[in-house]
């Protein structure tokens, strides 16, 4: 049985002082879920407070993004080792508004996964299609093309400690989500595509969440699906009421 995972991408909201009321609010309502890992993932110049505000509970701790180099120049980045001084487990890698509006790669995406692996960092790797892929009928080939480059290099045992999320781009802020049905077979298309690299073995254990607009009225149904094991959560992640009634799903 693969641990549901429930993920907050929180992106470009909240100040420090609201990311200390959202969590402290939040705390209570998920604190009896066990048998969920719940993650948030606040803005860079958040994680501090965040992490104060976390300590004790069993909500994990985010980020939304990295630099696969340890140092350097590179202006406005930050890196792994940046992350996991912060308390960071998990980040966010290849999500679509990265690609969109910031031209990351496939290429790019590999180097993080790998780095990040390294690191000791729990990768959560975005993939999804367009509305134009999805109307000429190739999201299968579409996502898992990207699947597979974004763990190119990788061993199957590395691969066990990745964490991809099914985002379909037309889905993400519009209102507009997959059906279940649909969304179940997009991921188990993802699943087969980690199967032909690493194994049945490895493709059972990797967990796959669902990203296209997953808020409380539709949850239940998502997760009730045999491929879908969790959610990345973005809207619905900015009220506590709601983020909880989704990792309770």
């Amino acid at each position: 049985m693969r641990k549901p995972i429930i993920a907050g991408n929180w992106k470009m909201n909240k100040t420090a002082e609201e990311t200390k009321a959202l969590i402290k609010d939040l705390i209570p309502l998920v604190s009896d879920t066990d048998n969920v890992d719940v993650i948030v993932c606040p803005p860079f110049v958040n994680l501090a407070t965040a992490a104060e505000a976390l300590a004790g509970s069993n909500i994990k701790l985010g980020a939304q993004n990295m630099h696969f180099e340890k140092s350097g120049a590179f202006t406005g980045e930050v890196s792994a080792d940046m992350l996991l001084a912060f308390g960071v487990k998990y980040v966010i890698l290849g999500h679509s508004e990265r690609r969109q509006y910031f031209g990351e790669t496939d290429e790019g995406v590999n180097k993080k996964v790998k780095v990040a692996l390294q690191a000791g960092l729990v990768p959560i790797v975005c993939v999804g299609e367009t509305l134009e892929e999805r109307e000429a009928g190739i999201t299968s080939e579409i996502v898992c093309k990207q699947t597979k480059l974004a763990m190119l290099g990788i061993s199957a045992e590395e691969a066990k400690g990745v964490v991809l999320a099914y985002e379909p781009i037309w889905a993400i802020g519009t209102g507009k989500t997959a059906t279940a049905d649909d969304a179940n077979d997009t991921i188990g298309a993802i699943r087969n595509a980690v199967k032909e690299v690493f194994g049945e073995d490895t493709a059972q254990s990797v967990r796959i969440q669902y990203g296209g607009s997953m808020k409380p009225g539709n949850a239940s149904e998502l997760m009730a699906k045999s491929e879908i094991d969790g959610g990345l959560i973005g809207g619905a992640a900015l009220k506590a009421e709601d983020f909880s009634q989704i990792v309770k799903f």
